[in-house]
């Protein structure tokens, strides 16, 4: 197994790689799902990012403000974001390094130093958008200040952190464990808000956009679907996780992984839809086109939907800021030790990017403004997390039998052109035009 795994790993999951081992080598004949169970884990823990807080602030505003015209944005960036996690995770099983070590073997060492502070600064962006959602939602569920909710939020992030010493497997099903939750809350929501499922059916097949503010806002859902941390998380989370070197299993193995992101980011996309058709459903329907805030979202649902969306909104939001937070400073972590052979303690990382979510907090700066701040940072790392994602996929002598076929270079490439395009839209319209 490569040294440099997922960080804290001391010891494997071995019941789970039996299993595995077996299945690839044709010796167990369990029904499909059993056989597939063993592969379940790395992509729900990668999309973790599609289901972040910067997701709730971005998906509210945009079903608040033009119903659901913009559901198609999220299907087409879901769709994106499926095949951007598949190419992670095949360059991990392919070559048993991450995206960041491959980084630091191809490019010179000045590129090298200049992406992993890059890195550095868009995982702090990305820590602070999911530390905020987190001590947002204890403030909103129990009542406690923000302050209080931030160290609630550490304490918490690192006990799910602690997990890793005991092998991969149980933080896979602890945070898949929290996915569903958020699934769970939001499809409760659907429920109670009794949307316009033909509306909501037109809207996801055709595209449409009114007006520049519906591209921006476009422009920040794809911002916060697609991001840079989870791309180079994805690739560490697979590279050692099961090992074969036989050219049947390998490909046995990755398509197992295919299905694996399919169904995580299936449920991420139904999530992320869940909450654009709440906000479509219950604000824009109903006169509250206005509403830009989580807490806004928040107040406004109690008169409008009852106590029970408020919790199912409320607890969805907890458990999004606590499995993002976790999430995301792990992949900080394989950021620093893929690009630098270096690593820190995890709960020093925690207490450092605690820093900036607190200097927020005791300002007094709006949270959701800084969740869309956030996503506007994450905008910078995007093109150096994908363009070397689509580089190195694309070299046989990399990947060796799961090169990428010409079909999936030409596709991803146009997904990164498109991604990098809007969020340079986004950029410039963010820093110069308000």
């Amino acid at each position: 197994m490569n040294k440099e795994n997922f960080i804290g790993r001391k010891s494997s999951s071995s019941q789970t790689i039996k299993e595995a081992t077996e299945i690839l080598a044709g010796k167990q004949k369990k029904n499909r799902l059993a056989r597939l169970m063993p592969f379940l884990g790395p992509a729900f823990i990668a999309s973790v990012a599609y289901v972040d807080p910067g997701n709730f602030a971005t998906n509210i505003q945009g079903g608040a403000h033009f119903g659901y015209l913009l559901i198609w944005v999220i299907m087409v960036s879901n769709l994106m974001a499926m095949l951007l996690q598949t190419l992670s995770a095949k360059l991990g099983i392919a070559t048993g390094m991450n995206l960041a070590e491959h980084c630091r073997s191809n490019f010179p060492q000045p590129v090298v130093i200049g992406m992993w502070i890059l890195m550095e600064v868009v995982a702090m962006a990305t820590d602070l958008a999911e530390f905020l959602g987190g001590a947002l939602g204890f403030h909103l569920l129990l009542g406690v200040s923000l302050s209080g909710g931030a160290i609630l939020t550490a304490i918490a992030t690192l006990l799910i952190l602690a997990l890793e010493r005991y092998g991969f497997r149980p933080l896979e099903v602890v945070i898949s464990s929290m996915v569903a939750v958020i699934a769970l809350c939001y499809l409760i929501e659907t429920f109670i808000d009794r949307p316009d499922w033909g509306k909501i059916l037109y809207h996801t097949v055709v595209p449409q956009f009114s007006g520049p503010e519906s591209v921006l806002l476009a422009s920040g859902i794809l911002g916060a679907t697609v991001m840079p941390h989870a791309i180079f998380l994805h690739s560490a989370l697979t590279q050692g996780r099961i090992v074969v070197r036989d050219r049947r299993r390998l490909r046995s193995l990755y398509h197992f992984e295919i299905t694996d992101v399919v169904i995580a980011m299936g449920i991420a996309s139904f999530v992320n839809a869940a909450m654009l058709i709440m906000a479509a459903a219950t604000f824009h329907a109903t006169g509250f086109s206005q509403i830009a805030s989580i807490e806004e979202a928040y107040r406004t649902l109690e008169p409008l939907l009852g106590k029970a969306a408020v919790w199912a909104f409320s607890i969805s939001l907890l458990v999004s800021g606590l499995s993002s937070s976790t999430v995301g400073t792990s992949a900080g972590q394989i950021i620093m030790q893929g690009f630098l052979r270096r690593r820190i303690a995890v709960w020093i990382r925690r207490l450092v990017t605690m820093v900036p979510a607190l200097v927020v907090i005791w300002l007094g700066l709006d949270p959701t403004r800084t969740l869309v701040i956030s996503q506007v940072v994450l905008s910078f790392g995007l093109p150096f997390a994908i363009i070397p994602l689509v580089m190195f996929t694309h070299r046989k002598d990399i990947m060796g039998e799961l090169v990428n076929k010409r079909i999936t270079t030409v596709i991803a490439s146009l997904i990164a052109v498109v991604v990098i395009a809007l969020n340079i839209y986004l950029l410039y319209d963010t820093l110069f035009m308000r």
